[in-house]
């Protein structure tokens, strides 16, 4: 009788089961099956999808194109504006850099031993240096980039250009918003946050940006200004000619990747 009863228990759930598949269940855009293939896999967010899967899904309903995509393979690229129909385009090269220079040459209030994360040292000390604006150093932006394209070097870290795809992940990563995004072709930058007054950075950096002024006056396109106390450029008019990193006192204004050397 047990069995009977079990029997007809399986059986009425077998047919509810396939009922409430066969009312409910969406067909998959078989677009989608051919997109996926032709992306990079990596989930990195860029795109402002949650994944490869939804970006599929976004191109596949006409919703974003694939030069939204940083870590297509340009043959890939090619492939999926033929595959959507579409007129190819490019969008301009994007490429973090840390806008930080002190590493090894700032002060430190104590010595981190255990504690191997920069989220978690921020959210409990906030920093372990003299200069609240400076690179943690424990490579939190090393672990979270899915493309290997930085490495931590002398307590800070290095991004190779090369690999970089300007997914953003390690912008997004840095509790001191010192990684950022910017565009390739636009060379130089100053690798600096601080906006504490020249006397209290010179008191904690070796090379910390003193806010003198000195790169606004010598800059022929009006494209570096003071922003609080920091020189601040406005990569829409820098022409990258690189007078103000040879003015600079500091040798705090760099020619990306992370070289003084001024511009040939």
């Amino acid at each position: 009788m047990a069995g009977l009863i079990l029997g007809g228990l399986g059986l009425f759930f077998g047919l509810f089961l396939t009922y409430f598949y066969v009312k409910f269940h969406v067909e998959e855009n078989p677009l989608i099956t051919s997109i996926l293939p032709l992306l990079p896999q990596a989930n990195c967010g860029a795109c402002g999808a949650a994944g490869c899967a939804g970006f599929a899904r976004m191109l596949a309903e006409g919703k974003t194109t694939p030069a939204k995509c940083v870590a297509l393979v340009a043959e890939n690229k090619k492939n999926l504006f033929q595959l959507l129909g579409l007129a190819e385009t490019e969008e301009a090269k994007q490429v973090a850099r840390v806008f930080c220079s002190g590493g090894p040459r700032v002060t430190r209030r104590f010595t981190v031993n255990t504690l191997m994360d920069c989220r978690a040292l921020h959210a409990l000390y906030d920093s372990h240096l003299a200069c609240s604006s400076g690179c943690l150093g424990l490579g939190s932006c090393v672990r979270s980039c899915p493309f290997g394209a930085i490495r931590l070097g002398e307590l800070l870290p290095e991004i190779d250009e090369d690999r970089c795809t300007g997914c953003g992940r390690c912008e997004k990563e840095c509790p001191k918003g010192i990684i950022r995004l910017g565009p390739k072709e636009k060379k130089v930058y100053i690798a600096c946050c601080s906006h504490d007054r020249g006397a209290s950075v010179m008191k904690v950096c070796q090379i910390g940006c003193l806010g003198c002024g000195k790169c606004v006056r010598v800059c022929p396109r009006q494209a570096i200004k003071l922003e609080n106390n920091l020189a601040v450029i406005d990569p829409d008019r820098c022409d990258n000619c690189g007078r103000c990193i040879t003015e600079c006192p500091r040798k705090v204004i760099f020619v990306a990747p992370a070289t003084s050397q001024p511009l040939a």
